[in-house]
């Protein structure tokens, strides 16, 4: 069932996606009086095809990994003279300009309606109430402690734990202070702490930021009474069944499933002994624990896991807005989003984030597919997310991409002239080696995290 919402979610997601952002193009170049020959979905043998009253073929091709609008273009072939008007190459700079920024500029939209849409139906989201502070972590150090809520960082608010790790995400490899604005459970004074950050998790593969903080959130207590088994995995094979209770793991007494998960995390590829409680009666079981991640981010595996506890009303809180409030909430997101995936890839240009947090089709596939069985709403927040990717990686300034495209017609427009067809094809040949380099790249990512 897994494998079949990944191929669907993945099929879903690049469909509309790619239609979009083609749609962006194709709806301006319509505008612009230019001539369009083909509107595909797709590369390679098309499935379906058919014309419109225009002349355009409209194709859906068996390769949904990109797509395209092509265009009349004197570069491209010859044009009857009665169709010069039409040719893409015979408009002004800013009538080309206007099509090829058009693409990306369709991703954002589509992530702001998107984003809206998530706005008005609303959201059930998990208080950022502090439930434990490691002893000597960053977050002692500046004074949180548990029963903390965690109301705003860095000025900006936070109503549930995705926006803290999101606000937090916005300060990885930096230094100075993080601000916390906290209040006390039950209570109604606020107070401000200060973080300091030195190169903060700078580099790290798989960063955790609320973890590294010290923080660990607040927990409904869940007994630690196995409910699931992965059959591949070290409990299974250790003969570990569903109904067992955990009492004590190498040697700690547990109370909570959450202990379970602290001591199996920090004991990667290492032999533990299991007491359990089956039936009335106790016994040990011996086992060696899988690894999970590479370096700083190595973690246990068990391969078992619990049914989760129930949440007390007052630890949740519902977010919806109305339909005029939700636009000024998907703008805010949209522009907050494009913001990061910038600062994120600048980052990652200068080491304080590291490459391997780049992801591939494979990831993307798993995330797709994951997101899609979650629910309507997380679906639709990981296709704002990933729209808003392809909208800002396809505005940067390399040859080939829509963004190197834009970068040949801004100096055209500043020098009067275009560059040379000569000068113009080494950026193309500079542009693709880059593209299938990162491409490598975020594949090479992929594999290491199967």
């Amino acid at each position: 069932m897994g494998a079949l919402y990944m191929i669907i979610g993945t099929l879903i997601a690049l469909g509309i996606l790619v239609t979009f952002h083609e749609y962006g193009h194709f709806w301006v170049a319509r505008r612009c009086g230019v001539k369009v020959l083909r509107f595909s979905v797709g590369f390679g043998t098309p499935l379906v095809r058919w014309h419109d009253r225009q002349g355009t073929e409209f194709v859906i091709a068996a390769i949904p990994l990109g797509g395209y609008v092509k265009m009349l273009d004197e570069r491209e072939g010859d044009v009857a003279p009665e169709e010069l008007e039409g040719a893409f190459n015979r408009k002004t700079v800013g009538q080309r300009f206007a099509i090829v920024s058009a693409g990306p500029l369709a991703n954002f939209l589509l992530a702001l309606l998107f984003f809206w849409l998530l706005a008005v139906l609303g959201t059930q989201q998990v208080r950022p109430m502090v439930g434990a502070v490691a002893p000597g972590s960053l977050a002692e150090q500046a004074g949180l402690m548990a029963g903390h809520e965690i109301l705003a960082i860095d000025g900006t608010v936070t109503s549930g734990w995705n926006s803290v790790n999101l606000q937090l995400v916005r300060r990885l490899g930096e230094s100075g202070n993080l601000e916390l604005l906290v209040r006390d459970q039950g209570g109604t004074s606020e107070r401000t702490l200060q973080v300091r950050l030195d190169s903060w998790l700078r580099g790290a593969e798989d960063p955790d930021p609320i973890g590294s903080l010290g923080i660990q959130p607040w927990r409904p207590r869940v007994e630690p009474v196995i409910n699931q088994l992965d059959a591949q995995g070290p409990a299974a094979a250790a003969g570990l069944q569903v109904g067992d209770r955990l009492e004590t793991v190498a040697g700690e007494s547990v109370e909570d499933w959450q202990q379970v998960v602290e001591r199996v995390r920090d004991l990667p590829g290492q032999p533990i002994e299991l007491w359990i409680e089956r039936d009335g009666l106790r016994q040990s079981l011996e086992l060696t624990l899988a690894s999970r991640g590479e370096g700083e981010a190595r973690r246990g595996y068990l391969g078992a896991g619990v049914t989760g506890g129930e949440w007390p009303a007052e630890m949740l809180r519902d977010v919806s807005f109305g339909p005029i409030a939700a636009v000024g909430e998907g703008l805010r997101r949209t522009w907050s989003m494009s913001l990061l995936t910038l600062d994120s890839l600048k980052k990652m240009l200068f080491g304080d984030l590291s490459v391997k947090n780049l992801s591939g089709p494979i990831t993307i596939a798993k995330v797709a597919g994951a997101s899609a069985q979650s629910g309507l709403g997380d679906f639709l927040n990981f296709l704002a997310y990933l729209s808003i990717s392809l909208g800002v990686l396809n505005l940067l300034p390399i040859p080939v991409l829509d963004g190197g495209h834009l970068l040949f017609y801004l100096i055209e427009w500043v020098r009067g002239r275009p560059l040379s067809e000569r000068v113009q094809g080494w950026g193309v040949h500079i542009g693709i080696s880059l593209v299938i380099g990162v491409m490598l790249l975020a594949l090479v990512n992929d594999l290491g995290r199967l």
